[in-house]
């Protein structure tokens, strides 16, 4: 255990009795930590069922730093654009040499979001604090990374797509989206929900953490078990789908429920589609 997770850890458990100077400095260290890389909210775990472990004590100290963070007047344009936060979530200050596109239109990362080399970011997008967005990943127009979610490199997050963000309770998984998936528009990937490498999910989708999944393929039915989160497989083409209501009124309505569905694993038709983007890069 690192001195700075000992110490957060302690600060925590102290709550409203902590010493306030002491919980900002040992966020502001873990924030820096996050925004470099070096400390992670969640990362890979080859011994987990989902292939990730969730770090509690980065979301305690996340907690810790608004808790303890002063509500300041952060307004641009001498007051003009008013604007009002703690004092301990500044915006990320991003420099040339990251080579990351932060393009012009009103995005913002906050402090303590780790941002990868050629990283690209179109206007208006939102990327909070905790997240880790791997290198030469594209975050569309209207799209949010939400806070501790774990995205991986050369990841599409279409237009208006919503990753969700998971600080509390301090011990469950954010959203993890892992290397070379394609996230399309209008999608929200909700409560942990893990998608693994070189995935797609088709616009309008949305998965939560206790989304039943229909794999046609394999014909069989994903379900999240143990507590555990859904897992998208390495691969899996999802789009949205429907299912008959069977019970109750529901039958006699013809009624139906959303639910992703398989529809196909990645072939080199999906793979010629996904590599069109590189083109704007």
């Amino acid at each position: 255990m690192s001195e700075l997770q000992t110490d957060i850890e302690q600060l925590f458990d102290q709550g409203d009795r902590a010493e306030a100077l002491m919980a900002r400095a040992a966020f502001v260290r873990l924030r820096d930590a996050l925004g470099d890389g070096s400390v992670r909210a969640a990362e890979p775990d080859a011994d987990s069922p989902t292939g990730w472990r969730v770090n509690a004590w980065v979301k305690k100290g996340i907690l810790l730093g608004f808790r303890f963070g002063r509500l300041v007047d952060v307004s641009m344009d001498h007051g003009k654009w008013p604007f009002f936060d703690k004092d301990t979530m500044p915006i990320k200050t991003l420099a040339l040499d990251r080579q990351v596109r932060l393009v012009p239109g009103g995005s913002a990362v906050r402090e303590g979001a780790f941002i990868g080399r050629g990283v690209i970011c179109m206007p208006p997008m939102y990327i909070n604090i905790g997240a880790y967005v791997g290198e030469c990943t594209l975050v569309d127009s209207h799209a949010l990374v939400g806070s501790c979610a774990q995205i991986g490199s050369k990841v599409h997050i279409s237009a208006g797509a919503q990753i969700g963000g998971v600080i509390e309770p301090v011990g469950a998984l954010p959203v993890i989206i892992e290397d070379d998936v394609l996230v399309g528009g209008n999608t929200g990937i909700y409560e942990g929900a893990v998608v693994k490498r070189r995935a797609v999910i088709g616009a309008g989708t949305v998965l939560t953490g206790s989304t039943p999944i229909y794999d046609l393929p394999n014909g069989r039915i994903l379900k999240p078990a143990d507590g555990l989160p859904i897992v998208i497989p390495e691969g899996a083409v999802v789009v949205p789908g429907a299912r008959a209501v069977t019970v109750g009124a529901g039958k006699d309505w013809g009624l139906s429920l959303a639910t992703p569905v398989i529809v196909k694993y990645r072939d080199d038709k999906t793979d010629t589609r996904t590599e069109l983007e590189r083109w704007i890069r």
